[in-house]
């Protein structure tokens, strides 16, 4: 006498087989399977191969997926005048998280700038947003591996700039005056200098010390900026740095001597000018 699905079912499942194999061998449903062996569990070592199999699928699934995903750069091994031009605006303006690199600027000649020296690494095209109170531009890029290289290479960069060649110290200084420095003209009160602001005082150090390696003397104002002045000095920047084409100061502030965005290359043109020979 055959023996009765229940007992078919019962004697599968005795036998380690589970819901599946079982319905597949009867060729009966799920619901009728499982109401005979509901309370017939699987052995600890079948247990053990489905947990071993359901992790291995899902690393193979995330792997495949990565490698899908995944956006290529192309990593430098040797630092050029525009790699050092790239990394110290992200550096200095910029902002790399964990999976984010960014960098925000008025100035939409500077966005403009890094969007291009980031092409030679990295293909894909950022994305832009304004901010409407601030008028601050940002371009993003969202990409681990190109946050967590960037980062690195940040952190290489101000460790190994002052033994660079001079046009690295030139490029480390542009990025520098044109994300964080300002043009102090003021005529009547017999102001002419430039100003960078940074936080964290040991890169301040590192800028007067860039400073004085291509001959231009410069101090740290406590807490947060170094200043250079006097014509020389001030024609010697405009010689060896200059601020970038663009670069503006901004006219709408309250505190705005000019009420007009001038930009700051011909501000300082104006004050090296107006020295009396």
């Amino acid at each position: 006498m055959a023996p009765s699905f229940k007992e078919q079912c019962i004697a599968l499942r005795k036998r380690d087989h589970s819901i599946v194999e079982i319905m597949r061998i009867t060729g009966r449903p799920k619901t009728s399977v499982y109401q005979h062996i509901r309370t017939l569990p699987l052995s600890g070592n079948r247990i053990e191969s489905y947990r071993k199999a359901s992790g291995q699928h899902i690393r193979q699934f995330a792997a495949a997926r990565k490698g899908k995903s995944q956006k290529q750069f192309t990593p430098f091994t040797k630092w050029t005048p525009e790699s050092v031009l790239l990394v110290a605006h992200l550096s200095f303006d910029g902002n790399i998280r964990h999976r984010t690199v960014g960098y925000s600027n008025r100035s939409e000649a500077l966005i403009d700038r890094v969007e291009h020296l980031m092409e030679r690494i990295y293909k894909y095209p950022s994305k832009r947003s304004l901010n409407v109170a601030t008028g601050v531009l940002r371009t993003s890029y969202y990409n681990v591996a190109l946050a967590l290289y960037l980062k690195n290479k940040s952190e290489e960069l101000l460790q190994q700039i002052r033994n660079s060649d001079r046009e690295h110290k030139r490029e480390f200084l542009r990025a520098f005056f044109d994300d964080e420095g300002c043009m102090d003209f003021k005529i009547k009160k017999n102001k002419r200098r430039i100003r960078g602001y940074q936080k964290n005082i040991e890169v301040l150090h590192v800028i007067r010390a860039l400073l004085k390696d291509i001959g231009i003397d410069s101090h740290i104002e406590l807490p947060n900026e170094i200043v250079i002045s006097g014509k020389n000095n001030l024609s010697a920047f405009q010689r060896e740095i200059n601020f970038s084409k663009g670069v503006c100061i901004n006219g709408n502030r309250s505190n705005s001597v000019w009420k007009e965005h001038l930009e700051k290359r011909d501000l300082l043109q104006r004050a090296i000018s107006s020295y009396k020979v």
